[in-house]
């Protein structure tokens, strides 16, 4: 049995370009986004207060070191991600305005941390 080539349908074409224009898109914005590493320890932020430059993407990476899971949240940039024990996390945010945002450990309340934008 011989086998063919998928025939490519204009509908099909369309969505393949639509597809691969968005990854595209999507590598590009984490391309030029400012990396910002923060890691939690002993239920801390470390550092607890990073800043960033006012209108550009932000790359947020977060390694939890403890052997507790947390969450990296923050109501001010409308993220939160569940960060395992001995895991790391990626948060893009932005781009945002001058300002002080808060960020915190929904699972340990007491651990918080800002994002000082200027």
């Amino acid at each position: 049995m011989k086998l063919r080539p998928p025939i490519m349908t204009p509908l099909r074409a369309i969505v393949v370009l639509v597809l691969f224009g968005a990854a595209m898109a999507r590598q590009a914005a984490g391309d030029d986004a400012v990396n910002i590493a923060i890691a939690i320890r002993d239920h801390q932020f470390v550092p607890s207060e990073v800043t960033a430059p006012a209108g550009r993407k932000l790359k947020i990476t977060v390694r939890n070191e403890d052997s507790a899971t947390s969450e990296f949240e923050s109501s001010d940039f409308h993220r939160e991600k569940v960060v395992l024990a001995g895991g790391e996390i990626t948060v893009y945010v932005g781009p945002l305005d001058a300002g002080r945002y808060e960020f915190f450990d929904d699972f340990h309340p007491q651990t918080r941390g800002h994002l000082v934008v200027k």
